[in-house]
């Protein structure tokens, strides 16, 4: 079976527009998923969901089993995966409210798993990074986007930092000087294990604050959240599209 997954980040904790049909925790190399998978049906077509930071968002950016969640959502049928994440923005084009799908990413992170091999029993394999993102459902995405009239920006340098703090200006100037577009905590090594489990993965970011040092006032947390639920509806709404897409195409082929 073909499905997609999505891996629900800050503010999707839990997936409204999902019609139930199971709920199973699955056994890894790795350890524990975030939480259970969750197999339902999104109009009409049927995908997993699984949150990245729990139910209830209990999971810091550092603590996530990034390799454990991954290789369950392969085990369970999930060939393409969509990332979401909510982001800080930096360049002048990714200002709040902002829907973006990143074409590539900077690792600041430390400390993490970042790879599935990490034993001798495993191998070693080198995967080529040079488009971090999968192009073929980068090009789906946006067309989703497209098809729901919510605007995207094609194209963003995601910078991927440790936190579960936020950063200081001047590690945004710094950031911004590599080239970042975007800020967030959980782009890696999420896209780089999902390479090398075979997983075609792409990002759909959505800017909820100006990162530090780029907007007129300090950083609220109350502003978050607000554009986190202004958010919510237009990614749910682009979502339905994807995979109604993705749905019809996976149809048309087995024909």
């Amino acid at each position: 079976m073909t499905l997609l997954a999505i891996v629900g980040g800050s503010g999707f904790s839990s997936f409204a527009s999902l019609e139930p049909i199971e709920s199973h925790a699955m056994d890894t190399p790795y350890g524990e998923t975030s939480a259970p998978i969750l197999r339902g049906g999104l109009d009409g077509a049927e995908i997993l969901f699984l949150p990245r930071h729990g139910v209830g968002h209990r999971l810091a950016p550092h603590r996530v089993n990034y390799r454990a969640n991954l290789w369950a959502l392969r085990a369970a049928g999930a060939t393409r995966v969509i990332g979401l994440a909510a982001v800080g923005g930096i360049g002048e084009r990714y200002g709040p409210l902002t829907l973006v799908v990143p074409h590539d990413i900077i690792d600041y992170t430390h400390g993490r798993a970042h790879t599935i091999y990490d034993s001798d029993a495993e191998g070693l394999e080198h995967h080529d990074m040079t488009t971090p993102y999968c192009d073929d459902l980068r090009e789906v995405l946006l067309r989703a986007c497209a098809q729901t009239g919510q605007p995207a920006v094609d194209r963003g340098v995601y910078g991927a930092t440790q936190g579960p703090r936020l950063e200081t200006s001047a590690e945004i100037a710094r950031l911004e000087r590599d080239g970042c577009d975007l800020v967030g905590m959980t782009g890696m090594p999420e896209a780089a294990i999902a390479r090398e489990l075979g997983l075609c993965y792409a990002s759909l970011a959505f800017v909820v604050n100006w990162a530090a040092g780029k907007g007129a006032d300090q950083i609220r947390i109350e502003e978050i959240e607000a554009n986190l639920s202004a958010c919510a509806g237009r990614v749910e709404s682009t979502l339905r599209a994807l995979a109604g897409m993705l749905d019809r195409d996976l149809r048309l082929r087995s024909l």
